[in-house]
């Protein structure tokens, strides 16, 4: 469940996940990630970031990660408006 706001060529999407994303990367765009409420694990390949409420995390481009949700999480993402979520 999205919302979406365009700012300067980026999209401010709210988000609201539980469960868990395929692994990805986008070549050409940063991702930034910003807990509302609940927590969002950001896995990479060496190590797993846990993001609580009030705590974000850029993912730079060409960086392979996934995203997961233990439970119900409000997030925020900044991406490029034109970055494909699925990955490139």
């Amino acid at each position: 469940n999205q919302t979406l706001t365009k700012v300067n060529g980026s999209v401010v999407r709210i988000g609201i996940i539980q469960g868990e994303y395929h692994w990805h990367k986008h070549d050409h765009d940063d991702e930034f990630f910003f807990v509302l409420d609940g927590q969002l694990l950001i896995d990479l390949e060496d190590k797993t970031v846990a993001l609580n409420p009030n705590q974000g995390m850029t993912i730079s481009k060409g960086i392979l990660h996934r995203t997961r949700a233990p439970e119900k999480t409000v997030i925020l993402m900044v991406e490029n408006s034109t970055i494909q979520p699925t990955g490139d």
